[in-house]
């Protein structure tokens, strides 16, 4: 019932495979799809991966560097593959152990692995136990108790409950006409007797006296005076009312109080030199974004935590009780740095199964080995598969005579507006004409908020230096109107008037609003984005996995394709305001598998950068 079963090294040399009677499809394309998701991505946490129609268990021996995988098909329910991999990692160990020991890829491949007769010995072993273990074959009817009763019998017992169920209602009658309970009679000297007792509680006579004394002196004792009652709080001063001079006949320059500080001075000069020359504020952002910089000086990791295994060093092998005191302490410090519970424990299961069996050097410690481990999952998994080069993209669709269209997405409130605005300024530096698709048809003011975004972005680039063009333009259509059509109007709009970029904004939705998340996916269906983007802030922790499970889910759910379009991309907003909780970082890009673009750490069009994952890294194992 096996598909095919693999043995092969972490170097990708395939020591020895199996494949099933009647399994013309080649294993390759679902072991490479293991490798990139799974081994790759430092997501071993769960030893089992879907992929198509298959179902592949697998199991890592990291003191050989081998990996064991097995598949079958996903509707099969086989109890026995856990057990029977153990069993075929023990055995190939032990048969080639010699030859294992040999390092280099050229010792492997000379090497003749010849397992097949102690495979399916194992594979029969197995699936005989498996079917001792299954429930057996249903008795028949003179095997039965039931047929050894005789018709007399069962009679007699049917008839013995409907007496019991006569006389329990009997039973219940009588409750009710049962007379009153008559009242104890109590001997009252036993019960002064008794009183004395409970009241002295076995107290000596000398104890009794003693108490009677401090009894006495308490009674007879002069009252105190008491304590003088502190003052009443003093009613805060009110606002006292403002003292309008020449009779109420003040002019506009007067009442104006907007360009003035707590001080009254005036900061109206300062306001006009910003507006006669707004470029002075921002610097340019051509080319490539600048990394995000995590404060990172101080060092030494969790500090104390991992104090407590120092002696155990030496040529060892790795086992989980070794390692599970350190694991307790690490799934704290992530979770105390904002990462998702779930996430922490996935994270510390898969850096047991990849050091489990390992044999440590000389001169280490259990708790530096399982630290470097910790950094390279954290640092591989924020490092995206695939890398979103979004300057080379729109090239690309300049060369085709069409826009690139990139929609942003996200819950309320996270800083999309804001967000795409840096990013229309980014683009600008560069060289590219935005056009901004209004389809936040539902929030009052976000069709003045972009326009506002846009009148400034003009004024940082006027027209006059892009040959009389605005660089930035509007497209807009009110509220209340059908968001998908907008997109589509302004993508068309945008390929006749040969703009280069299309930044679509959506309205803010929690991801339990299902008509508004169905809308999000109509929108994304009709108009097959080049990019789409989940913009989250840096400030969440369990709530990310929710919010993008559920985006993912719902774009799944509601897309008329077979492969419907995900999430490509985060935006991770409010970075600058977390210091070294960057948990969340860590939980979006597990969840989705897909890169951070961007990351927000200001107020202003420049502060935008792109993902530096050691430097995260560094900040999240900070002590």
């Amino acid at each position: 019932m096996l598909d095919f079963f693999t043995i092969f090294s972490k170097g990708g040399i395939v020591l020895w495979c199996f494949q099933g009677a009647g399994v013309t499809e080649s294993f390759t394309g679902p072991v490479n799809a293991l490798i990139r998701s799974v081994i790759l991505q430092e997501r071993s946490g769960n030893n089992s991966y879907t992929h198509e129609a298959l179902n592949l268990k697998y199991k890592l021996d990291n003191e050989f560097e081998l990996i064991f995988v097995v598949g079958f098909q996903k509707i099969l329910t086989l109890t026995y593959v856990d057990k029977f991999i153990d069993d075929v990692q023990l055995h190939f160990r032990d048969r080639y152990k010699n030859e294992l020991e040999q390092k280099g890829p050229l010792k492997l491949i000379q090497n003749n692995f010849e397992f097949e007769d102690d495979f399916l010995m194992l594979l029969r072993d197995a699936e005989k136990s498996s079917k001792a273990r299954s429930q057996g074959n249903m008795r028949t009817f003179v095997q039965s108790e039931k047929s050894q009763k005789t018709v007399k019998s069962m009679i007699e017992t049917k008839g013995g409950e409907k007496v019991k169920e006569q006389g329990g209602k009997k039973n219940k009658n009588a409750k009710k006409e049962a007379p009153a309970a008559e009242p104890v009679k109590v001997d009252p000297v036993k019960a002064g007797q008794k009183t004395v007792e409970n009241g002295d509680q076995g107290l000596t006579s000398e104890e009794i006296m003693q108490n009677r004394e401090k009894l006495f002196r308490k009674r007879t004792a002069v009252p105190t005076e008491k304590p003088i009652k502190s003052p009443k709080p003093q009613k805060p001063r009110e606002k006292q009312m403002r003292v309008w001079h020449n009779g109420g006949k003040s002019t506009t320059k007067d009442l104006d109080y907007s360009g003035r500080n707590g001080d009254g001075s005036s900061n109206g000069d300062q306001n006009q030199e910003a507006q006669r020359d707004p470029e002075m504020q921002l610097n340019s952002m051509k080319g490539d974004l600048l990394s995000v910089d995590c404060d990172s000086k101080k060092s030494g990791g969790f500090g104390g935590m991992f104090g407590m295994l120092k002696g155990l060093v030496g040529s060892k092998s790795l086992t989980r009780e070794d390692m599970e005191p350190v694991l307790e302490k690490m799934k704290d410090h992530l979770i105390s740095k904002n990462v998702a519970a779930d996430i922490s424990s996935k994270l510390c299961d898969s850096v047991a199964i990849k050091l489990e069996g390992k044999v440590m050097g000389t001169f280490t410690t259990v708790a530096s080995t399982v630290k470097q481990a910790l950094q390279g999952s954290l640092v591989q998994i924020l490092q995206p598969k695939r890398r979103v080069d979004i300057l080379r993209d729109v090239m690309d669709a300049q060369s085709q005579r069409r826009p690139f269209v990139i929609t942003f997405c996200g819950v309320n409130g996270v800083g999309k507006s804001t967000n795409l605005a840096k990013i229309s300024f980014w683009l600008i530096e560069n060289g590219f004409t935005v056009l901004i698709a209004a389809c936040d048809t539902f929030r009052a003011g976000a069709v003045e908020q972009l326009r506002t975004h846009q009148r400034r972005l003009n004024s940082l680039h006027p027209p006059e230096q892009h040959g009389g063009r605005p660089v930035v333009q509007l497209y807009e259509k009110g509220y209340g109107k059908d968001a998908a059509g907008i997109a589509m109007e302004a993508i068309a709009y945008a390929r006749n008037q040969t703009f280069d970029v299309v930044l679509v904004d959506t309205a803010g939705r929690m991801q339990d609003n299902t008509p508004l998340m169905t809308a999000l996916a109509k929108l994304i269906a009709i108009n097959m984005p080049d990019l789409v983007l989940f913009v989250g802030e840096a400030l969440v922790g369990n709530e990310a996995v929710d919010q993008l499970v559920k985006f993912n889910q719902a774009l799944a759910d509601h897309s008329m394709s077979e492969k419907p379009r995900l999430i490509d991309g985060i935006v991770l907003t409010k970075f600058d305001t977390i210091d070294d909780k960057v948990g969340a970082a860590i939980s979006m890009t597990y969840i989705t598998g897909q890169p951070i673009v961007f990351v927000g750490t200001g107020q202003t069009y420049n502060d935008l950068r792109s993902l530096n994952a050691r430097a995260v890294v560094s900040a999240l194992m900070k002590a």
